[in-house]
């Protein structure tokens, strides 16, 4: 039986990473990859680790402490046999120290792809200009770094034709809102609402949400989320819910649009807040505030409110997505 083994920081997971992976499998019959990570790394192990897992299901991923030094090969082998507790068949890299830190290991070292000719790509680059290199990142990573921009609003206010419209300009992929196909479900119903039917509306609009960021090209736009869902909570049944806001903690979005009360209201068989519907925009805009959320309040008519949107998210731009590894030096 051949052991493969690849290690890496994979800082970020990229496409030459994957192909790397790939040729160890088609030459091994097994293969651990382990993730090197310190703490100062903007991106922890296991979210690195836990990429490899999705995009190549039949190797073992290990997360190891990133505490030797680069250049020291005898070391890095020594440690090697510690953490992997056996001697690997063969090692794949892409990088120079492959031959030497495969002869301290007493293993085979396979090169793959070392000028970059197969994949044009490594992880310096991608540090330097992750959205100029979104092409060479899987899916699965790309929804990590994928600018997620929510519109919410109070009842009729647009923003279902908001982020449409948003999602076809930026040539990419918007979340539906899930609360609206919930409620058209049990309308007929004439039940009241309950607690546990928000809990569950949140949790399904971040498994949508979750789940299209990876199709998205650099922005997701998103009719409402789980933190909006918290506020349509306080509306129906009087304060807001303990178990909705753990669903919302710890999520990012990169900016929430706000839009106005400031056009007709439009009844569509569902909505019952016309008479609150400025109070309801009011508690948006006030939450939005206190609890310190990045926003822009879209006023006016359609196109004002697109030239004004489009303008914020480009704004999203301006550093490249160098804010990800600002605390990881480059050696």
């Amino acid at each position: 039986m051949t052991r493969g083994f690849v290690v890496g920081k994979f800082f970020p997971f990229h496409k030459g990473h994957s192909f790397l992976i790939e040729e160890a499998i088609r030459q091994s019959d097994e293969v651990t990859v382990a993730v090197c990570a310190r703490s100062d790394q903007g991106i922890s192990g296991e979210t690195r680790a836990g990429w490899i897992r999705v995009i190549h299901p039949s190797v073992k991923v290990m997360v190891v402490p990133d505490i030797m030094k680069d250049d020291d090969s005898e070391a890095w082998a020594k440690y090697t046999l510690h953490f992997l507790g056996y001697r690997p068949d063969k090692v794949f890299t892409s990088e120079s120290y492959g031959v030497t830190y495969a002869h301290f290991l007493g293993a085979e070292h396979v090169s793959v792809d070392p000028k970059r000719g197969v994949v044009p790509i490594s992880a310096t680059a991608i540090r330097g200009n992750l959205y100029g290199n979104w092409e060479y990142l899987h899916p699965v990573v790309r929804s990590y770094f994928v600018k997620r921009v929510v519109v919410v609003g109070a009842e009729s206010t647009g923003t279902t034709t908001l982020s449409r419209a948003l999602a076809e300009h930026f040539r990419t992929t918007w979340v539906p809102e899930f609360g609206r196909i919930y409620t058209e479900g049990k309308i007929m119903s004439e039940t009241a609402w309950e607690s546990g039917e928000f809990d569950f509306i949140a949790e399904e609009q971040n498994r949508m949400e979750d789940a299209l960021a990876r199709y998205a090209d650099k922005l997701l736009f998103c009719d409402t989320d789980s933190w909006a869902t918290d506020l349509w909570h306080e509306r129906y049944l009087g304060g807001r819910s303990e178990d909705v806001a753990k669903r919302f903690a710890g999520r990012k979005c990169d900016l929430y649009l706000l839009t106005d009360a400031d056009i007709p209201f439009v009844q569509d068989g569902l909505r019952d807040g016309k008479s609150i519907r400025h109070a309801m925009h009011a508690r948006f805009r006030e939450v939005l505030e206190m609890e310190g959320k990045p926003y822009v309040l879209l006023s006016g008519d359609h196109e004002s409110r697109m030239k004004t949107a489009v303008i914020a998210c480009e704004s999203l731009f301006s550093d490249d997505g160098a804010g990800f590894f600002a605390e990881f030096p480059d050696p």
